[in-house]
C-alpha cells in the first residue's frame, strides 16, 4: 500500500490518478509527500515541493524543490533546488543548485552549482554545468564526460557515437 499526503493529511483520491496496472502516478499538485517505498518501476508526475520515498527503477517528472529517497536505476527529470538520496545506476536531468548522494555509474546532466557525494568515495564532486557525465565505477573517484554525436550513414540509418563507440540505430517505417 502507498500513501500520499499534503500538509500531513491524506490526499483525496480525486486529486490524483493512479494506474495500478502500468504503475503511473500523476498529480498536478505541489507540497505532496509520497511514500511508495514498497513499489518499484513507478512513473511519477507532480508539481514542486514534493517528497518521494520509493523503491528502485522509478521515473520522476517534477518541478523544483523536491526531495527523493529512492533505490537504484531511477530516472529523474526535474527542475532546480532538488535533493537526491539514491542508489547506483540512476540518470539525472536537472536544473541548477541540486545536491546528490548517489552510488556508482550514475549519469548527470545538470545546471550550475550541483554537487554529488558518493557512498563509496570520500569527498564531494562538483558536476560541470550543461555537460553530460557518468560517475566512475565502484571506488574509483571522478567521472567521465559523455559526448554524443549523430551522423548520417549510407544505408539510410543513423549511427550514434557514444564515448567513441559507434551504435547503428534501426529505423522503422
Amino acid at each position: 500500500m502507498f500513501s500520499v499526503t499534503k500538509y500531513g493529511k491524506e490526499l483525496d483520491k480525486n486529486n490524483y490518478t493512479w494506474d495500478e496496472k502500468n504503475k503511473v502516478f500523476s498529480a498536478n499538485l505541489s507540497h505532496l509527500v509520497l511514500d511508495f517505498s514498497n513499489y518499484y518501476g513507478v512513473t511519477f508526475t507532480t508539481g514542486s515541493h514534493c517528497i518521494f520515498k520509493t523503491g528502485p527503477a522509478c521515473t520522476f517528472n517534477t518541478d523544483y524543490d523536491c526531495a527523493f529517497y529512492t533505490g537504484c536505476n531511477c530516472i529523474f527529470n526535474t527542475d532546480s533546488y532538488c535533493i537526491f538520496y539514491t542508489g547506483s545506476g540512476c540518470t539525472f536531468k536537472t536544473g541548477d543548485d541540486c545536491v546528490f548522494m548517489a552510488g556508482e555509474d550514475c549519469i548527470f546532466e545538470t545546471g550550475k552549482n550541483c554537487f554529488v557525494t558518493r557512498y563509496d568515495i570520500n569527498g564531494v564532486t562538483k558536476i560541470p554545468a550543461n555537460k553530460k557525465i557518468k560517475l566512475n565505477r565502484h571506488q574509483i573517484a571522478g567521472y567521465t564526460e559523455i559526448k554524443e554525436e549523430i551522423k548520417e550513414t549510407n544505408c539510410n540509418g543513423k549511427v550514434v557515437v557514444i564515448d567513441g563507440k559507434e551504435y547503428t540505430l534501426q529505423l522503422k517505417g
